[in-house]
């Protein structure tokens, strides 16, 4: 499945937030990130979300699609963090 997940954290935890998600998915620009996952995988990013934030204080909004060709992609200015199929 392919992931695109937006956040807005509280300043104490965003750096985990962020570091966390760069470990599965790629970095697009301030605070969304993105890529293609297994369902296991998708598990574990829930779990380790789930972990770091404080439901009552902080947001993430997961947009799900079955693959990356079932989006459109459009980008207005510039492209702050192209991905490349080349990790």
């Amino acid at each position: 499945m392919y992931l695109i997940i937006v956040y807005d954290i509280k300043v104490e935890r965003v750096n985990k937030v962020k570091k966390f998600l760069r470990e599965n998915l790629f970095w697009i620009q301030n605070s969304v990130f993105e890529g293609e996952v297994t369902n296991s995988e998708y598990n574990t990013i829930m779990t380790g979300l789930e972990n770091i934030i404080e439901e009552d204080e902080d947001s993430i909004i997961i947009f799900k699609f079955r693959t990356e060709d079932e989006m459109d992609r459009v980008i207005l200015g510039i492209e702050k963090s192209p991905i490349n199929s080349i990790l």
